[in-house]
């Protein structure tokens, strides 16, 4: 079966900085699907949505289209219209995979799915990041070099306020001497969430190919099993006699 994985990106950096689009010319969003077209190949089908877009390019038949949506976003958080999130939302607990991508850890539709603030430690001084694997029989790490050595990056630290992930996928160790949780799995409904931190703006890292073979991985992991997408919902059945 094909996956449909659905890239957003806020594009807000690469729209308005020379600098940030010198490293991403074609958006953050094309540096990434191009990174699952070219490690999926005919296994996946790739359609990018950027903020700008009527409904940020996120209307109901986008996202029914969709079986995973990766979603990265930084200084425009407050720019995705609340209904937007509250459909994205219905589609996630209906089953629809979600991919939250570095600074979307403040996303609304992180926040409202997991119920904390989601905040973190944070410092960009460029630093080496190692990103180590701690569940190596997941399917997210298959064939992820441990570690993974990003040599500049923005620099998360604990605490990082989130619930007790269902898995911990990847921990980070940073030249300050922080740690953080940057590779962990939650449940909400149907729907699977994979959140992944390394990909500043500042820096190529979704060029990095252990970061993209990471995100082929969980675009796999996350996409549901045919059926119909719908969430849980209460209800009243007759009752029936067991013999």
């Amino acid at each position: 079966m094909t996956i449909r994985a659905l890239v957003w990106n806020e594009n807000v950096h690469e729209t308005t900085q020379d600098d940030i689009r010198a490293i991403y010319p074609d958006g953050i969003h094309g540096a990434i699907a191009q990174g699952l077209a070219e490690l999926l190949g005919d296994d996946v089908a790739v359609r990018t949505a950027t903020l700008a877009e009527p409904e940020h390019g996120l209307t109901e038949d986008a996202l029914a289209a969709a079986d995973v949506l990766l979603w990265w976003g930084h200084i425009a958080h407050d720019q995705v219209a609340d209904e937007v999130v509250a459909r994205v939302q219905r589609h996630v607990l209906g089953g629809m995979g979600l991919i939250v991508l570095h600074s979307g850890h403040f996303s609304k539709i992180f926040t409202r799915l997991l119920g904390t603030t989601c905040s973190l430690a944070w410092r960009n001084d460029g630093e080496r990041e190692l990103v180590w694997t701690t569940a190596p029989g997941h399917p997210i790490a298959e064939g992820v070099e441990n570690p993974i050595v990003i040599e500049r990056q923005e620099m998360y630290g604990e605490h990082f306020d989130i619930p007790n992930p269902d898995d911990q996928v990847f921990i980070s160790s940073f030249e300050g001497g922080e740690v953080f949780r940057s590779g962990v799995t939650f449940t909400r409904g149907r729907g699977r969430i994979f959140y992944f931190s390394p990909g500043d703006q500042e820096y190529p890292v979704y060029f990095h190919p252990q970061v993209r073979r990471v995100l082929a991985n969980a675009v796999r992991w996350t996409a549901p099993t045919p059926g119909e997408r719908r969430q849980p919902e209460v209800s009243n059945p007759a009752r029936r006699t067991w013999s």
